[in-house]
C-alpha cells in the first residue's frame, strides 16, 4: 500500500469526486492483472481482450443478445465512431487517468478491502500495482470497440472475475472472494465523469467532446450489464 500513496495524490475532503471511488474500485477489480507474487495457473491466461490473449470462458449471452441490448441502449454506430475517436485522445493519457482512479481507491481503506488478504485483512500492493497496467488495457479495448463474440466472451470473463466463482483464481491472490454486486452498476457515473476532462484535452470540439462522453456512458453501462451475468439466477439475467 505505500507504494500506492508514494505514487499518488490521495483524494481530498474537498474533492467532490471523491464520493466516486467505490464504482472505480469496481472496475479495477474487474480488470486486474495478476499481482506479481502469483504466477496464472497452467492453462490459463492472463486477462486482455484486444492484446492477443484469449479467453478462458463462452459467453452464456450471444451476439444477438448484444445486438438487442445495445438497441435498448441506444448504441449505435455513431457511438462507436465516438468511442473510436476517443482512442487517439485517450491513449496517451491512460497514466493521468489511472492516477485520477487511483488517488479515490487509494484514500478509501473500506475499498482498498477489495485487494486485502482475506486472513490479515491487509491490503496486497502487489495486487493494488497490478492492477493498474490491467486497467489501462481496459480504456484501450473499450475505445477499439470491438464487439465480436470474442470480445463478448471476455465480458463474461470479467464479470466471473467480480463474483466468487472466480475472483482470485487466475492470480492466485489471497484476496477476499468477491466484489459485491452493489459497485458494478454504480461504476458506470464514476467512470464516464472523471474521465470527461481527459477528452476534452486534445482540442476536440464541444460537440465531439459530448458525442465520445455519451459513447463512454453507453459503453460502460453496457459491460457492467454484461458482467452482472454470474450474479444473476439462472434464466433471469
Amino acid at each position: 500500500m505505500q507504494t500506492i500513496e508514494r505514487r499518488l495524490p490521495l483524494a481530498t475532503p474537498e474533492d467532490p469526486m471523491k464520493p466516486l471511488a467505490p464504482a472505480l474500485l469496481a472496475l479495477a477489480l474487474a480488470t486486474a492483472l495478476p499481482a506479481s507474487h502469483a504466477q496464472p495457473q497452467p492453462g490459463s491466461a492472463v486477462p486482455g481482450y484486444a492484446h492477443g490473449q484469449r479467453t478462458l470462458a463462452k459467453a452464456p449471452y450471444t451476439m444477438a443478445d448484444l445486438q438487442a441490448l445495445q438497441a435498448s441502449m441506444l448504441f449505435t454506430d455513431e457511438d462507436v465512431k465516438a468511442l473510436r475517436q476517443s482512442k487517439a485522445i485517450l491513449a496517451d493519457q491512460t497514466d493521468a487517468i489511472l492516477d485520477v482512479w487511483y488517488g479515490f481507491v487509494a484514500s478509501r481503506p473500506e475499498l482498498v478491502h477489495f485487494f486485502s488478504d482475506a486472513k490479515t485483512g491487509k491490503p496486497d500492493g502487489a495486487y493494488l500495482e497490478a492492477v493498474r497496467k490491467r486497467f489501462a488495457l481496459w480504456i484501450l479495448d473499450t475505445a477499439d470497440a470491438n464487439h465480436d463474440q470474442r470480445w463478448l466472451d471476455w465480458q463474461y470473463e470479467i464479470g466471473l472475475r467480480h463474483n466468487k466463482l472466480k475472483k482470485n483464481r487466475t492470480d492466485r491472490a489471497p484476496s477476499v472472494p468477491q466484489v459485491n454486486f452493489r459497485y458494478i452498476p454504480a461504476l458506470t457515473i464514476a467512470i464516464t465523469t472523471t474521465l470527461k476532462p481527459f477528452l476534452a484535452r486534445k482540442g476536440a470540439s464541444a460537440a465531439d467532446v459530448e458525442k465520445m462522453h455519451a459513447a463512454w456512458v453507453k459503453s460502460v453501462l453496457m459491460q457492467s450489464i454484461l458482467w452482472s451475468h454470474p450474479y444473476i439466477r439462472d434464466g433471469e439475467f
